[in-house]
């Protein structure tokens, strides 16, 4: 099936797929971002030396785990590591030139071509939330996530212009086995959507599972050529490898596959209560980790990772969208970028329970940090809520809402003739207005970003409609966007096939629901 499935891809994807394409309504989805602003950076160069000497100490003389994992010990071993019981002490050096062989830059293919994305360089990859147990909208209130509300936040995240990618575990659908859900989530991207999507990473197998369906979406060859998956593998703060995320890793690597090599850090908790010295562990334990993609396979494709908060010291509780999480995040991109490595960080990350104004100010400030701070690869952008316990409906369509005004914000300053608007000047003169000139009417339809959630009427009518708030307008949003989404082509005989997969698995094990 898969020879077939890579012809098929080569010629156009089959007469079937064409006529579906030609009767299906397309959903408009901005490119991904390019920069053209300047990065901000925080750390000066004496800094940044001192941070990269002192994470190369604490490889070299501190060392980090890979617990029960000897073929990584081996690996190591063999590379040139001092292996201590599961302990691998790095030479200085070594990780470095390790991961030299990673790219600076790649693309991750999309079904449909036209939402392929690249990550690395000046560009910005908007993904949504990861991983939450619960969700809620103003209709159910906070409750386990299911199958259906995964396939929903699938739809919303395919009909939303402003994000890019579908994501992964958009949220966790405890109404599936564990040891099967992952198969109904990997079918939901495929099927639901058209844009690109994450693997996978619960268990080595699972991972095996999504090279597998892609194999079937896309070809097995076309697969081992290019790289169809980006995938989040979190190190185990402080400085530990579990077999579970490098056994992932490994399976995407040996197959070309992206992963996110990234830190899981509360600062205070899981590392130093200090900017430096967190962003000195943070660097330690990605370059033990990228290095380690690259023993496994050279030149596979990787992403320097950094999902860093802070801790409430009364309470012990994480706190999302603070002057230090935007310290680390920016001195974290500046690390990456001295490495020649895409960076991943950021979101619509907070701690609010309610898509309220604690959400919208912390949100904001992660959102505008990641913009600012260089980061490639923004997973969480839309959805977060409860410090990423619950996938919010409602806060998924007002942040992806918001994503417009990075887009807006990343194209700069524009100074050509027609920005300038001299003529415009010169036409209204003193004391008059630029309602009817010829500069407006020629540019006000693309002039100024506007939401499409926020509501901008006069008090009045915004009294006789309701007095409706956000969370209201964005409830009304969601109920749109799902009443107006319309499923992308695909193949039949594709779809077909991983839907027999997806069938075969399930029956091959009984459920499991730890």
């Amino acid at each position: 099936m898969t020879d077939t499935n890579t012809r098929r891809r080569t010629r156009g994807g089959g007469g079937a797929a064409r006529r579906a394409e030609r009767t299906a309504v397309s959903v408009e989805t901005a490119r991904y971002i390019e920069r053209n602003i300047p990065n901000f950076e925080i750390l000066t160069p004496e800094a940044l030396e001192i941070i990269e000497t002192n994470a190369e100490t604490v490889l070299a003389e501190i060392g980090v785990n890979f617990v029960n994992n000897p073929g990584a010990l081996k690996l190591w071993q063999d590379a040139g590591a001092e292996i201590i019981g599961e302990r691998v002490r790095i030479p200085r050096g070594l990780a470095r030139k390790l991961c030299a062989t990673a790219p600076s830059r790649f693309t991750q293919h999309a079904r449909n071509p036209a939402r392929n994305v690249e990550i690395g360089g000046n560009t910005l990859v908007c993904a949504p939330v990861y991983g939450p147990p619960f969700v809620r909208d103003l209709d159910g209130g906070r409750r386990y996530a299911t199958m259906e509300d995964f396939r929903k936040f699938v739809k919303l995240g395919y009909m939303s212009k402003w994000l890019h990618h579908s994501g992964g575990t958009v949220c966790e659908p405890t109404d599936v086995p564990v040891n099967k859900r992952h198969l109904d989530m990997l079918l939901a991207h495929m099927t639901l959507s058209d844009k690109p999507f994450m693997g996978s990473v619960t268990d080595p197998s699972r991972a095996q599972d999504s090279v597998e369906m892609c194999e079937i979406l896309f070809g097995k060859q076309f697969v081992q050529e290019n790289t169809v998956m980006t995938s989040l593998i979190n190190v185990n703060s402080p400085l530990t490898f579990d077999d579970v995320m490098m056994g992932a890793l490994e399976v995407y690597a040996r197959n070309n596959q992206a992963c996110i090599v990234s830190p899981f850090i509360v600062g205070g908790a899981m590392a130093p209560v200090s900017v430096a010295g967190t962003l000195t562990q943070v660097l330690a334990e990605v370059l033990a980790g990228i290095a380690y993609s690259q023993l496994v396979r050279p030149g596979a494709p990787v992403i320097f990772g950094a999902f860093v908060t802070s801790i409430d010291m009364n309470s012990g509780a994480p706190t999302f969208g603070t002057p230090e999480a935007t310290q680390i995040l920016s001195g974290a991109g500046q690390l990456a970028r001295r490495m020649g490595l895409p960076f991943r960080s950021g979101g619509g990350l907070c701690a609010s329970k309610l898509p309220d104004a604690q959400a919208a100010y912390e949100s904001a400030n992660t959102l505008n940090a990641a913009l600012l701070g260089g980061v490639n690869f923004m997973l969480h952008s839309c959805g977060w809520l409860e410090g990423g316990l619950v996938s919010s409906f409602e806060k998924f369509v007002m942040d992806a809402d918001q994503l417009g005004v990075l887009h807006k914000l990343a194209e700069g300053v524009a100074v050509d003739q027609n920005a300038q608007a001299m003529e415009a000047i010169a036409e209204v003169g003193p004391g008059g207005h630029y309602l009817g000139c010829e500069h407006t009417q020629a540019n006000f339809k693309s002039a100024f970003w506007r939401s499409e959630v926020f509501d901008y009427k006069p008090f009045e009518t915004w009294d006789e409609e309701g007095s409706r708030d956000t969370q209201t307008l964005a409830s009304k949003r969601v109920a749109y966007q799902l009443a107006n989404y319309q499923q992308p082509a695909l193949d039949p005989e594709i779809a077909s096939a991983l839907e027999a997969y997806v069938a075969d698995k399930k029956a091959s094990m009984p459920d499991a629901f730890m």
